[in-house]
Formats: structure tokens, sequence, C-alpha cells
């Protein structure tokens, strides 16, 4: 069962676009978790910081939005960081989700268009042009990439 941790900005809408174009791109997202239906999606973007869970699942298709499972924990609310992750806050926030969950072995990927929120060359960093969000393109090298993983 993969994980596919999930940011909004700059992947389900372009990074600075006007608010009637947010989620632009889940139509995108969600075609390519409809060809994985084991993975399971949590939540990333600091979106989680300013909506509820429930609020963050309306946006999705129900049947998208019933494989949410989370969203991660605040990077200065973790406790304990490995010292090869400090810095790399989305990626220690991923970890520790991992780990609260007891998934800790599961493959996962993270969509992002931020590369700076993970480890240099992480592997389970799927980047995103922040200037476009998902594309039919990378929306199916998305959905290779997640069947790969299971």
């Amino acid at each position: 069962m993969p994980i596919l941790f999930l940011d909004f900005d700059g992947v389900l809408h372009p990074e600075h676009c006007h608010e009637s174009k947010h989620f632009c791109c889940l139509p995108i997202l969600e075609d390519a978790l409809r060809h994985v239906q084991e993975c399971r999606v949590v939540i990333t973007s600091t979106w989680r910081l300013e909506k509820s869970y429930e609020a963050l699942g309306q946006k999705f298709s129900p049947d998208i939005a019933a494989v949410i499972e989370g969203v991660t924990p605040r990077y200065r609310d973790l406790t304990s960081v490995p010292n090869t992750l400090m810095g790399y806050e989305r990626e220690a926030e991923c970890h520790a989700w991992l780990w609260a969950n007891n998934l800790q072995h599961c493959n996962w990927v993270a969509v992002d268009h931020r590369s700076w929120l993970y480890r240099p060359f992480c592997k389970s960093l799927f980047l995103v042009d922040g200037r476009t969000g998902l594309t039919q393109a990378s929306g199916s090298q998305l959905a290779s990439r997640l069947r790969s993983l299971l």
C-alpha cells in the first residue's frame, strides 16, 4: 500500500494563482490515484494549518476523499527529529506521520514543488513545477510511479 504525501499550492494549482484557479489540477491527481486504488493519501500542505481535516476532504471527489488518511504533524511540534532530517521540514513531517501510524516500512511518494523541504536526491520526492502544478504528463508519470510501488 503506497502512501502519497500531498502538497496543494504548486501541485493542485499553480503556486501564485488567483483563488479562482485553486484546485484546477485536482482532476489530474484524482485520475492518477484512480489508476492505483491501493494508494492512500496524507495531506502535507500548509492548508492543513488553516483548514479542518473535514474541510480539506471536501475539496476532493468522494472516492478520493475516502482514501485520505489524515494530515502530517507540524515540524515545530515534532519532539524528535533524526539528525539526517534536520532542516528538511516536509520530509521530517512525512517520516513522523509514518512512524506515528506504524507504517515506517511502507513505500511512499511526496508530491511537492519545493525540493528544499526534502533531503537532496530524496528518492521519494515527486517534484512538480510550481508554476504549472500537475500537468497531464506529470500526472501520468505520477500514476506510473505509484504503480511501481505496489
